[in-house]
């Protein structure tokens, strides 16, 4: 009984959200931004979450021009579906929005030819590379190990040969890019401005200024204070209530 309870509370919810979703997206519709921002965010608190809501949740932001909380949004949705082309375009629009032109720093030697390539897709993706490149070469074994004629067998190893080396590499692009994720912790600045600091202390050095919409990453956490590194790998301290972590 208490499993069939558990069940019923779940359809009710998801019912619910549905119809709070089509509730939001027609208020989008007309033009009613605040009150989508509003239906969307009562979705989320209630516990449910998509990459279609948090895409129209930044929808809804940008055309606001809230351009932290339609970039977090945007980020969010791409969490849950990597490489959707729409959302990348729509972030791609509200970046334009932010303050701060802060270039990466592209990284010396092997390092930087690694994250080069592994950051084509998403490790997802390289998952799915490696699985079919496994098939083909195993169909192209099979091939191989069958045929009796010498110029096909020739045809079929090089094949083989080729499929092996393309699994290998997506293999290792793959952990490569899933390490790289797993060693970030990245949040978006949500205050108009901040003061980066020195030290984690309201009377440390100034270093510089962020503003709203800049995504940095998360190194350290000391009281009131998160240590972050930008995109160009200047680092300093802002207080914690300036910037949403993307993740928990």
């Amino acid at each position: 009984m208490k499993n069939l309870a558990y069940i019923l509370l779940f359809l009710t919810q998801a019912l619910f959200a549905q119809d709070a979703f089509e509730k939001g997206n027609e208020q989008f519709r007309q033009g009613q931004y605040d009150q989508a921002i509003a239906t969307y965010e009562g979705i989320l608190k209630g516990g449910q979450e998509s990459a279609e809501l948090y895409f129209n949740l930044g929808n809804a932001y940008f055309k606001q021009e809230q351009v932290a909380p339609a970039i977090y949004n945007y980020e969010k949705a791409l969490l849950l579906d990597p490489g959707n082309e729409d959302i990348e375009i729509n972030l791609g629009y509200a970046r334009e929005l932010i303050t701060d032109n802060i270039e990466p720093v592209a990284r010396p030697g092997l390092s930087g030819f690694m994250s080069g390539l592994s950051g084509m897709y998403h490790y997802d993706s390289w998952g799915w590379i490696a699985i079919v490149c496994a098939f083909l070469v195993l169909a192209l074994f099979a091939g191989y190990y069958f045929t009796k004629k010498t110029a096909l067998k020739r045809g079929f190893f090089a094949g083989m040969t080729l499929m092996g080396v393309m699994l290998l590499f997506s293999l290792t692009a793959g952990f490569h890019a899933k390490s790289e994720v797993d060693s970030e912790h990245p949040a978006i600045v949500f205050s108009e401005m901040v003061q980066v600091k020195a030290q984690p202390s309201a009377q440390g050095d100034d270093t510089f200024i962020l503003h709203a919409g800049i995504k940095v990453n998360v190194l350290e956490t000391k009281e009131q204070w998160q240590k972050v590194r930008m995109p160009d790998d200047s680092e300093g301290w802002v207080p914690s209530e300036a910037i949403k972590q993307l993740a928990p």
